[in-house]
């Protein structure tokens, strides 16, 4: 069983250091152990494309010193200084502090970090090796290129920038697979190397660059050809061109395997920009769904949840809750939940509060807030999530089964009448009570708003009216390019007031239902391209200045 933090021991004199292989790129391969030391860690020292990686798994407060330094001399000499990460690992480690070097793929492959572990050994400091998936290994497996088969192929790792002419002539003469860490501007040199020491014009390759991340792009080609390639599909020459890439040579890297193999970038949203405009408490979980089909969420908060301006009728009713005022109490969203649960804490109260009180919920985002309050709701609409469908199942008040018939009904300065009507009908009396003002948020960044009115994103998710009429007020209208999605035929009237053409309508009222329907809009979009023979591109790519017919 792998230790956790509060296993080690406590080296207040010398401190502690722990080298830890943060990946190719993907935070989700960090492993267990990875995220364990991170959460310990008081200091966290890594290259900054290393430290976006790592740095969200670390605790509140972490000491993250800077490698790049520009100061005066640097900045007249336009070449940022670099610190020695050696010297900060010791100084950090010396003062007792528990120090977290993170590397990009694993330690063990990383010369520097091989020089740092020698340095702590000879001054007696203590340290540990977390590994982690290694480029050359990991970004394959997500290009969908397998580096062996049944029959046991051979597998040489070969460094470009340090391989000797001995290392290629031994790979030239091999059969086996060949894995090579290069640049994008090297990989001609690099194929040229491997056909002079043996290998045919014609042994199949695979280059991947931006390996294992959303912005991951892989090229099919063979060692006489990939030139060309890379040249028709403009990737060459460019000023990027010193990016890092994984070249696979062999068999297991020709294009009809890597056609059906190749399951990360045949996500049905892979590289799309999805704008997520909520309140940011929201979008969380909405984020990660996202994320799970390839794209990449941006989010912009439209909304912000304040206080009510006269707190006293809030207060009045959650004492009331306490001294057995209310039979029911219902939560119509998430921030009612969070208005309700900070006032519990403001008072000292917790989950517990709610004994014997029956709870309802609107739909599965509010129960599962509820859940996480300590709270499990007895009533959660069978059909529609929203005011209506929880009409739907309530019980009408009945005198003999209930003995208080007052419902508790916290919710948004903004909130519509429908509950409020539909519960007095069942003949209950209802405290209606402002719990938070929703109110419009600040405007993005100004290149958040050019990217939303230029087309820099694919798709925008529009969860209520509200979202699109505060989207559109602080930042404008989403480009013609750029795919709407709808939560309901609501918010989709109220898109198309605005100008906006609807292109995915959510078949429920739910943000998860939402999410899948755009990424059923993209698997859609993608086969047909293919069926086509067209190259699939997302909506952002499209030409300057093209537009879309509007459809009825």
């Amino acid at each position: 069983m792998s230790p956790s933090t509060s296993d080690l021991p406590a080296y207040s004199a010398s401190g502690h250091v722990t080298f830890l292989g943060a990946g190719p790129g993907d935070p989700g391969l960090l492993t267990l152990r990875a995220v364990e030391a991170l959460a310990g860690a008081d200091v966290l020292i890594a290259e900054p494309h290393v430290l976006d990686v790592v740095l969200s798994h670390a605790r509140a407060g972490v000491s993250t010193p800077a490698l790049t330094v520009v100061d005066d001399a640097s900045a007249a000499a336009g070449i940022p200084a670099i610190r020695d990460a050696a010297n900060l690992v010791m100084e950090a480690a010396r003062s007792g502090k528990r120090v977290v070097r993170a590397v990009s793929g694993d330690p063990g492959l990383d010369g520097d970090a091989g020089t740092e572990m020698l340095e702590c050994a000879t001054a007696g400091i203590p340290f540990e090796v977390v590994p982690g998936v290694a480029a050359a290994v990991g970004v394959p497996a997500y290009a969908g290129v397998p580096l062996r088969d049944a029959q046991g192929t051979d597998v040489r790792f070969v460094d470009a920038r340090t391989a000797s002419q001995r290392c290629w002539t031994e790979v030239g003469a091999s059969d086996g697979t060949v894995v090579v860490s290069t640049t994008l501007e090297s990989v001609a040199a690099t194929a040229g190397e491997l056909v002079a020491a043996g290998r045919k014009p014609d042994t199949p390759m695979t280059v991947t660059a931006a390996g294992t991340t959303t912005r991951q792009r892989t090229w099919t080609a063979t060692l006489g050809t990939i030139a060309v390639t890379l040249k028709q599909a403009k990737v060459l020459p460019s000023p990027e061109g010193h990016q890092p890439v994984i070249a696979v040579v062999g068999e297991r890297s020709s294009a009809a395997q890597r056609d059906q193999l190749a399951w990360f970038e045949s996500k049905p949203l892979f590289g799309w920009k999805v704008l997520v405009p909520r309140t940011r408490e929201q979008a969380a979980s909405l984020s990660d769904q996202l994320r799970s089909y390839g794209a990449v969420p941006h989010e912009v908060p439209t909304i912000a949840v304040e206080p009510p301006r006269t707190p006293q009728q809030m207060e009045r009713a959650v004492k009331g809750l306490v001294t057995g005022r209310y039979e029911w109490i219902a939560f119509t969203s998430v921030n009612a939940v969070k208005a309700v649960r900070e006032k519990f804490e403001e008072y000292g109260l917790d989950a517990r509060a709610f004994a014997g009180i029956k709870v309802a919920a609107v739909g599965e985002q509010t129960a599962a807030a509820l859940v996480d309050f300590g709270v499990k709701p007895d009533l959660v609409p069978s059909g529609e999530q929203s005011a209506a469908g929880l009409l739907e199942d309530w019980p009408p008040y009945d005198p003999v089964f209930d003995p208080i018939d007052r419902v508790f009904l916290p919710r948004a300065d903004i909130a519509t009448e429908t509950l409020v009507a539909g519960l007095i009908e069942l003949g209950w009396e209802v405290d209606d009570v402002t719990a938070y003002r929703t109110v419009r948020a600040s405007p993005p960044p100004a290149d958040t708003r050019e990217a939303i009115k230029g087309g820099g994103f694919d798709a925008v998710l529009f969860t209520s009216s509200s979202t699109v009429r505060n989207l559109v007020g602080i930042a404008g209208k989403p480009h013609n390019v750029t795919v709407i999605a709808c939560i309901g035929p609501a918010t989709a009237k109220t898109a198309e007031e605005h100008g906006l053409r609807v292109d995915v309508l959510s078949p429920e009222p739910s943000v998860h239902k939402l999410a899948e329907a755009l990424a059923a809009f993209g698997a859609a979009r993608r086969e047909a391209a293919k069926g086509a023979g067209e190259t699939v591109t997302r909506p952002s790519e499209r030409r300057p200045g093209s537009r879309r017919r509007r459809t009825t």
